[in-house]
């Protein structure tokens, strides 16, 4: 496939070739991330002490081996962890908890071998990890949401922005020829890579059947992605118009939709959901709802009810929580948030049918959830991206920015396999007014 000339990181995203000057005044945020790897956190001896004791009470009742530098080993069997600097190991997780346990692995102070067995073991028993007692003060020491990242029209732009208008190129590295960044559905495991593009089509035809997409059909979709779903909806004969926040895929699905000679039943916007106007017979959003944040879930909902026209119907896919874990983790600043998907927040298929049944006439009649699907397709992109390293550091990305990107993958991998998350198909009708 074609893809754009290559797009340099932005100066200063993380693993870009360009970190901060230390002393700097007003250094920007993903510098001042990028230090935060660079720089273990000194921490107290006392946040530090109890962390220890935790980690390590926590360890021993895993089925896992840890083993420290030294070679004092822990764990009750299974993958091994090795840490290699355990000082700073537990100091960034006194100071910063799971936040300090991302960044310890980017900056090679912990490995495994099979990175994703030993996260998966951790994601089963998350809930436990920290004693129950304790628990009761997640609000002390869990970092809070940085203002910043609020999905407001102009935070959303940036949020967005700093995850996919990295480089369209480096997408191209790992993701199959349709450019899908969102859960394959395949119809059996374990999945092939030669089969990749074919589970993204079955997803999206699966989808466009679920909105009654066909010949006339008015199609808005929200978060176009790289266009491969406007692309068979055009085909199918409908008319979409398809809106997205990130200026490099805006431009690549567009060059993808006129070479495909689809230009004139398909419009590629750079658009807020919010400021969208009009209705239409189906609405499409694959994967977004995540990027909304709880705060703005009920503005999302509200405006797919604006939109929708009597007898419509919406096809959602969206990551999920369950319920309890969403509720728990709701206003705690997480791993991802601050490296990978800023101002990203995934719901609870409960919290999405309350939210529509309090707020707007949408109602879900339909959800299927699939995300042993998500796993495999997570495993393609992680090892694909693994045997592309030459390439990502062609592109200007360096050493730190592989690790997080296997640590974004192969974390996000075993949350799938743990069944700490779930991917679910959603349909939402209007009910008419009495």
């Amino acid at each position: 496939m074609s893809v754009s000339p290559a797009s340099a990181p932005s100066p200063g995203a993380p693993g870009s070739p360009r970190p901060a000057e230390p002393g700097t005044s007003a250094v920007p945020p993903d510098q001042r991330r990028r230090l935060d790897v660079a720089r273990p956190p000194r921490g107290s001896w006392l946040r530090t002490a109890v962390a220890e004791r935790l980690v390590r009470h926590a360890f021993g009742r895993l089925p896992l081996r840890v083993r420290f530098e030294g070679g004092a080993t822990i764990g009750l069997g299974g993958p091994l962890m090795e840490i290699h600097d355990a000082g700073a190991f537990h100091r960034r997780i006194g100071a910063d908890g799971l936040i300090g346990f991302g960044e310890s692995y980017m900056a090679g102070e912990w490995d495994a071998d099979d990175l994703v067995g030993v996260l998966t073991v951790m994601a089963e028993r998350l809930a436990e990890l920290v004693p129950r007692p304790l628990q009761r003060f997640r609000a002390v020491w869990a970092p809070r949401k940085p203002a910043a990242q609020r999905n407001t029209p102009e935070g959303s732009r940036d949020n967005i922005s700093r995850h996919y208008d990295l480089s369209n190129d480096l997408f191209a590295l790992f993701l199959d020829d349709t450019l899908s960044y969102s859960s394959a559905l395949f119809r059996g495991f374990p999945a092939d890579r030669s089969l990749l593009a074919a589970a993204q089509h079955r997803k999206i035809d699966r989808l466009l059947d679920t909105a009654g997409v066909g010949p006339g059909t008015s199609l808005l979709e929200i978060g176009t992605g790289w266009g491969e779903l406007a692309l068979r909806a055009a085909a199918r004969g409908a008319r979409v118009r398809t809106v997205t926040l990130s200026r490099e895929q805006c431009e690549l699905a567009r060059d993808r939709i006129r070479a495909a000679g689809h230009a004139d039943r398909v419009s590629v916007e750079l658009c807020d959901y919010r400021r969208v106007e009009g209705t239409f017979d189906a609405i499409i959003s694959v994967e977004m709802i995540e990027a909304v944040g709880a705060e703005f879930w009920p503005e999302y909902f509200a405006t797919l009810d604006r939109l929708l026209a009597p007898g419509g119907r919406v096809a959602l896919q969206a990551i999920t929580l369950p319920h309890d874990r969403m509720l728990a983790s709701r206003d705690t600043y997480t791993w991802i948030q601050k490296y990978i998907f800023p101002g990203g927040f995934c719901p609870s298929a409960e919290a999405i049918e309350q939210i529509t049944a309090d707020r707007t006439a949408l109602r879900v009649t339909e959800r299927d959830g699939f995300g042993p699907h998500y796993a495999e397709t997570l495993r393609l992109w992680r090892e694909r991206f693994t045997e592309q390293a030459p390439q990502v550091d062609a592109l200007g990305f360096d050493a730190v920015f592989r690790r997080l990107w296997t640590f974004y993958l192969a974390y996000s991998e075993a949350g799938f396999r743990s069944g700490y998350l779930d991917v679910q198909q959603m349909l939402l009708t209007k009910e008419t007014p009495r």
